[in-house]
């Protein structure tokens, strides 16, 4: 297999943004108004992806352990932000600090196990493997979470009848809002499962992808996609079910009775 890589010059990069110029005529045409919000988008992701890219050149060149765990670090800080930001629902500190949790122990055991167990990585620092794994596994569950959030507070909101009249008929507060818990586990892990079902069909993952265009074999491009496919499903499942198991409870006081959410 051919393994040299075909570099991008600057001109064949430019040359890419007519898609965004097409996007911008659409929406231009139909009066849908989003040529402002499709410029920024295009010039932020330039621009961040330009920073990541040299920053990770750096930190690939100092295999400093330090600068990996660093770089992780960040990742997780970010993810975390953006779930508290991406939540239309008024949040709470407990169930802020609930979030975090969750992201992060689901994150960093399934990130843990995948390059120590799965992979077997050495040295267990290398930010070839650690850096690129450990985002898409942050990524996934950030989007998990997220969706978490809304099914628990909408599933609370919508819903508040059914829970308070089994209170009243005796009910604990974990039984009054199993159904809503189990649906919103449910509706944040179906992105996945569903990604799951059209990979390699109808779709090639974007690890993948970049491993082939790299010169990697294709059967072992599937590998690693394969493993980090199960581990970000891991990373997901277990978020979400931290965080729905343990931010239900935020929703009730110490009497078990069911707080008064805002419209």
């Amino acid at each position: 297999m051919n393994n040299d890589i075909m570099n991008l010059q600057l001109w064949q990069i430019g040359a890419a943004y007519v898609f965004i110029a097409i996007l911008l005529v659409i929406v231009r045409k139909r009066g849908i108004g989003r040529e402002r919000e499709i410029l920024i988008a295009s010039i932020r992701m330039t621009l961040q992806l330009v920073l990541v890219g040299y920053v990770l050149v750096y930190i690939f060149e100092s295999t400093n352990p330090l600068m990996t765990i660093l770089a992780v670090g960040v990742m997780e800080a970010f993810a975390i932000d953006n779930i508290f930001k991406r939540t239309k629902e008024k949040l709470t500190g407990k169930i802020k600090k609930i979030i975090a949790f969750s992201m992060l122990t689901g994150t960093l055991t399934s990130i843990l196990y995948f390059l120590f167990v799965v992979i077997r990585i050495y040295p267990w620092f290398n930010p070839q493997y650690f850096i690129p794994i450990a985002g898409m596994i942050i990524g996934n569950s950030m989007t998990g979470i997220t969706l978490g959030v809304k099914g628990i507070a909408e599933g609370m909101r919508n819903q508040r009848a059914l829970v308070e009249s089994s209170l009243m008929l005796g009910a604990t507060p974990a039984r009054a809002s199993r159904e809503i818990v189990n649906s919103a586990f449910d509706s944040a892990i179906l992105p996945t499962i569903n990604s799951m079902v059209g990979m390699g069909i109808v779709s090639l993952p974007g690890m993948m992808t970049g491993q082939i265009l790299s010169g990697t074999s294709p059967l072992i491009a599937t590998k690693y996609q394969i493993a980090i496919m199960l581990g970000i499903v891991g990373s997901v499942a277990l978020s979400v079910i931290l965080f729905v198991i343990l931010g239900y409870r935020t929703f009730f006081n110490h009497q078990d009775q069911l707080i008064q959410m805002d419209n």
